[in-house]
């Protein structure tokens, strides 16, 4: 499938689309088109949903990359929902969506500093807040979606049904962690802004709390702790990534000549966070690295944690039997990466660059 040759004008295509096609970017473009390798085209729309709205169809991309890494088998027998996943633990259904930025606020692709003022000055709420609300949005679409159609349908109803969401909210997005998604999940949300603002107070680390809602410019309600209600016992998980973007292509593209850095945050003993810098091609980072999974504790047909257990994915459950809540892997997994290049372009003599 030839994804990069543009099949709309110019001023049709996406702004990330247009970064990509770059001359400088053809190491990278072969990176993604090892991931797409084998991916079908089912409606014959992806190509050009993929030049022209990029985000949702990349998230596709990676989700299909990422199953495969797994060793997992693909049925592509109904139309939807996007995903009907065969693995060694038992079948499950995956349906993929991402959350978008709001009518009237900037989209991520429209960042105009490298990090906006707030999170420069470590005060995450509002990014925090703004993950929440759309998050919520997202996934309260698909759970509907679910009720009123896929429920019906044979392969679906009996098998676990998993939500895979990515934030593409905001400028700042990729700085959320699983901050957002934690409490519109569990209720659990952890204020680093707190934390920041007084770190003796919190020698342990940035604390939990419990907000029971978010509200919204118009002063509208957003519940959190939606797990730990009844609307969504049919939803088993959610699978999440603030790390699955065009900088995984970039930092797995090793023989990429583009010069530059890669900076890194990943979890350390306890969880607590360790920065890293480094060249790019000396930073080394999985398809898998970044990827959480968020079980429902109350789900009627739950998801095996042993389906994506593997090194660096973080996995949060109750364990009935320890009567605890268990978080994997959270102590070697990606919080955050952003790839810093210098896109370099060299030219063959008696060859044109356009």
């Amino acid at each position: 499938m030839d994804i990069f040759s543009p099949l709309v004008a110019d001023d049709q295509l996406h702004a990330n689309f247009k970064s990509i096609i770059s001359p400088s970017m053809h190491v990278e473009r072969a990176e993604l088109e090892r991931w797409l390798e084998g991916f079908p085209d089912r409606d014959g729309k992806f190509v050009k949903e993929f030049q022209t709205t990029f985000n949702s169809s990349f998230w596709g991309i990676y989700l299909f990359a990422l199953f495969n890494t797994y060793g997992f088998e693909l049925n592509w027998a109904h139309a939807s929902p996007d995903f009907h996943v065969k693995s060694q633990f038992g079948d499950f259904i995956v349906e993929a969506t991402t959350a978008n930025a709001a009518v009237g606020k900037p989209a991520e692709w429209e960042k105009k500093v490298p990090i906006g003022e707030a999170v420069a000055a470590k005060d995450f709420w509002p990014l925090n807040r703004e993950a929440m609300i759309r998050l919520a949005n997202a996934i309260r679409a698909k759970a509907q979606k679910y009720a009123q159609s896929y429920v019906r349908l044979d392969h679906v109803k009996t098998r676990p049904f998993v939500l895979a969401i990515a934030p593409f909210e905001q400028p700042d997005f990729q700085y959320q962690y699983d901050r957002a998604i934690r409490a519109v999940l569990y209720d659990d949300y952890v204020d680093e802004t707190a934390y920041f603002k007084n770190p003796e107070r919190y020698p342990d680390g940035p604390p939990s709390v419990k907000l029971g809602y978010v509200e919204k410019e118009s002063g509208a309600e957003v519940p959190l702790g939606i797990f730990n209600t009844e609307e969504y016992l049919d939803v088993s998980a959610v699978l999440f990534s603030c790390t699955a973007t065009w900088g995984k292509v970039e930092a797995m593209a090793q023989a990429s000549q583009n010069l530059g850095f890669v900076a890194a945050t990943w979890g350390g003993p306890g969880g607590k966070p360790r920065g890293s810098m480094l060249l790019r091609g000396q930073h080394a980072e999985t398809l898998e690295d970044g990827l959480q999974v968020f079980h429902n504790p109350n789900a009627i047909r739950p998801l095996d944690p042993h389906i994506f257990r593997r090194t660096g994915v973080v996995q949060h459950y109750f364990d009935k039997h320890k009567s605890a809540w268990i978080h994997e892997e959270r102590d070697r997994c990606l919080h955050f990466r952003m790839v810093n290049s210098m896109r370099v372009i060299r030219v063959e003599p008696g060859s044109a660059v356009s």
